[in-house]
């Protein structure tokens, strides 16, 4: 696909990290962008920033999607391009002992339940409704192409770490979900693709201590460092103009292998 002003996008999570950097990559394609986010003040901002749209989003709530949808496409018409970031990240084990008590819990069901509805619930609701619109519009490349959906996965879909059991387990939906998405939408020229990143330089890391960073760096293969924001939304960009990337999905890693912990 071309990228320019009579494409636009809808990047959820696109306030910090991963979205902002896509957002930013794609504007300064000529793409129309909306920033789908839980964060007005800062999605408003860098909205503003980029000559996008923010519409403040909860993509675990169909009723927030849709009403953010319809801003979206009141602003810019029919989104050929879907980027799902919005996530969260928990740290719980399946059952632990408790350090002082003594007593053994198991993980909490609602923060469980949580993690998934965010991360894969509210991906797959964000691609369902884009993927309806897509179809209905006139395809823009000789092969018959409408749209490209790009979804976040991670590194952890495979690699998951001691306490990472439903973000792991959300994010390795979001990969076995790749494929058979691509093939559902095959026939309208649609294409769905995953990247799953590894250890990226995003907000959940501000207040890392020195050390803990630097150990992360160190486990990284090549180049021994935390990913960019920039490097994965240049990998986004590249999907949407590679026609021959559906139904895929790309570790931007380093090389990297989680250990258990």
């Amino acid at each position: 696909m071309n990228l320019g002003s009579n494409v636009s996008a809808i990047v959820t999570g696109g306030a910090s990290g991963l979205g902002a950097a896509t957002a930013e990559t794609l504007a300064a394609s000529g793409v129309k962008v909306a920033l789908f986010d839980l964060n007005e003040e800062t999605g408003t901002a860098h909205a503003a920033q980029i000559g996008g749209v923010f519409c403040k989003c909860d993509v675990a709530d169909e009723v927030s999607v849709d009403a953010a949808l319809a801003i979206a496409r009141e602003a810019h018409g029919q989104e050929r391009i879907l980027v799902n970031c919005a996530g969260i990240a928990i740290g719980e084990k399946t059952a632990r002992r408790d350090r002082d008590s003594g007593d053994i819990l198991s993980h909490s069901l609602d923060s469980f339940r949580r993690t998934i509805n965010i991360n894969l619930v509210g991906t797959f609701t964000m691609i369902a409704r884009s993927a309806a619109g897509m179809m209905q519009i006139d395809p823009v490349t000789e092969d018959g192409g409408r749209g490209v959906i790009v979804t976040t996965s991670s590194v952890a879909a495979t690699d998951g770490q001691i306490g990472q059991v439903a973000y792991a387990a959300s994010k390795g939906g979001v990969l076995a979900m790749t494929l058979p998405i691509a093939r559902d939408l095959s026939r309208d020229g649609i294409r769905v693709v995953t990247i799953q990143p590894g250890l990226f330089e995003t907000p959940m890391f501000k207040g890392v201590p020195d050390e803990v960073r630097q150990s992360l760096e160190a486990s990284v293969p090549f180049p021994s460092r935390l990913g960019k924001p920039e490097e994965y939304a240049s990998l986004v960009r590249h999907i949407c103009e590679n026609e021959m990337l559906n139904g895929a999905a790309l570790r931007l890693d380093g090389a990297v292998r989680l250990a258990p912990k």
